[in-house]
């Protein structure tokens, strides 16, 4: 079952996901015996996207004509010894379409998980960001551990077949023994055959990386748009460096002042806020909804179909079956955006018919898995970067004691959630923190952009991060729509909004409010 955190950032990688390129590990006769910051980047037509990345075509030119190109930048492996052995860490930019004289600078994103790729995820959405681009280089990077950066890798994709069909819920001792056993066995395959980059792979690697970045791109300001975990690790990069912070927009924010377990039960409210608004949504047409005759009819009959697949599955993707988890991951991944609930409503009425390929299908999606059945290094990535994030490591006997918690805050989520508590149980690296520290005193205004209906980044999270990045540093956005972020919801408030502080450095008053 996928770490809860990976929820986090599924919507805006799920697309690059199945459009997801060469894999570059770590060197390791690759020497930092000159300045990193001195590096020229070799920018060159992109490749098509590697196995980790999860394969596909190279990336289609915008609508100018302009060419994606792909480059490499070398960072040490070990922050903590920079003249070390370096790794390859994997590049994509468009280059700026407007006047030279009034680009601004690279524009980087990070567009979450931790495991998205970013390059493959740019290129998805490029379009959604052509304003910004009459201004700046747009820019994105495969983090360390993911895509073409030294990825982490863990089992094979048959094994990644049986590992995300298992019962991530169980209900008795014989079922809860097979799942602590898959997890460490997963464990020990990252260990075995990552075991050298999984120390290196924290947020506050990554931030020195992008700090880096800056330096290669010419940069004396960082100029940075995070969504989801890029709001994490936006912040993280504040707080190392508040100096270099230029212009920077958080879309989708993670809440820095929560632990794992009040992350998780934050999403259970969320993921179930989300199921609330789509059989409201569904009910409240002019036809009527073929999945459920009420709200609580639609949630009544989601909560059994997964029972009776518990009891049995039925056939999904041929071989393989559609299981109670593997439809609860499908129908997670249809709530992160409103685009997605006809496919939920289709998915479930095939469902109840006895066909489980659309919700599989949208499974695959979160986990990752292409139609050639071979799995991009997301999740392996996420996993590895939240367990060496996270200090606190939770045993099934914990996650047992706090099931009713879970199952008040979420029916059909809880348990799901809570039992993913547990992936970085006997995990190879100790967890750094209990939470971020992402306090910037003296960094430049941050756009902080909260969507009342997001499921994987709840709201408050938002007004959390302004609070912990500090007195005249965050500024808050409300969005009061649907779906995990707000910017390419293609909201004409929220967009003029981040458009006119990004391109003109206007900063919108705090507190306002899109709808």
């Amino acid at each position: 079952m996928p770490n809860p955190s990976r929820l986090r950032a599924a919507a805006l990688t799920v697309s690059a996901v199945l459009l997801s390129s060469v894999l570059a590990g770590c060197g390791d006769d690759a020497k930092a015996d000159e300045d990193l910051t001195a590096q020229e980047l070799s920018w060159k037509d992109c490749p098509a996207p590697s196995a980790a990345e999860g394969g596909g075509s190279a990336p289609s030119p915008l609508p100018d004509g302009a060419r994606w190109q792909c480059a490499t930048m070398k960072a040490p492996l070990d922050w903590d010894d920079p003249k070390g052995d370096t790794i390859d860490l994997a590049l994509i930019r468009a280059k700026t379409s407007g006047d030279k004289s009034r680009r601004i600078g690279s524009l980087i994103f990070n567009f979450g998980g931790p495991g998205g790729s970013g390059v493959t995820t740019l290129p998805a959405f490029g379009e959604d960001y052509e304003t910004l681009r009459t201004r700046y280089d747009l820019v994105s990077f495969d983090p360390r551990g993911v895509g073409r950066s030294a990825p982490v890798e863990c089992e094979d994709d048959q094994q990644l077949d049986a590992y995300f069909q298992q019962d991530a819920t169980p209900d008795d001792a014989a079922e809860r023994t097979a799942l602590l056993k898959n997890t460490r066995q997963f464990n020990e395959a990252c260990e075995k055959n990552s075991e050298r980059i999984l120390p290196h792979v924290r947020t506050t690697d990554a931030a020195r990386d992008l700090d880096l970045m800056r330096q290669v791109l010419g940069d004396d300001k960082l100029y940075y748009f995070g969504i989801s975990y890029g709001t994490e690790l936006g912040g993280v990069y504040a707080h190392l460096f508040p100096k270099r912070v230029g212009r920077a927009v958080f879309d989708a924010v993670v809440d820095p002042t929560q632990d794992p377990e009040q992350g998780s039960l934050g999403q259970a409210k969320g993921f179930q806020l989300a199921l609330d608004n789509y059989a409201e949504d569904c009910t409240s047409q002019e036809e009527l909804c073929p999945v459920g005759d009420s709200p609580q009819d639609v949630k009544d009959r989601i909560a059994q179909l997964l029972e009776d697949l518990d009891r049995k599955p039925i056939p999904g993707i041929l071989p393989r079956q559609l299981t109670q988890t593997a439809a609860t991951s499908g129908i997670a991944q249809a709530l992160y955006s409103k685009d997605f609930w006809p496919y939920l409503t289709e998915g479930l009425q095939d469902a109840y018919d006895g066909d489980g390929r659309i919700l599989m299908s949208l499974a695959d999606s979160m986990n990752g898995r292409n139609e050639n059945g071979e799995y991009s290094n997301i999740s392996a990535a996420n996993i590895a970067i939240n367990c060496a994030d996270d200090k606190p490591r939770y045993d099934a006997a914990y996650v047992e004691r706090k099931l009713p918690e879970f199952r008040a805050a979420s029916p059909l989520f809880g348990d799901f959630l809570a039992w993913g508590m547990i992936s970085c149980t006997a995990w190879a690296v100790p967890g750094a923190a209990d939470h971020p520290d992402v306090s910037a005193p003296g960094a430049a205004p941050i756009l902080v952009v909260g969507n009342t209906g997001d499921p994987a980044t709840p709201y408050e999270g938002a007004h959390r991060m302004v609070e912990a990045l500090g007195k005249g540093v965050g500024v808050e956005l409300t969005y009061k729509g649907q779906g995990h972020g707000a910017y390419d919801s293609k909201n004409k408030c929220v967009q003029s909004a981040v458009n006119g502080y990004l391109l003109d450095g206007k900063v919108p008053p705090a507190g306002t409010v899109c709808s």
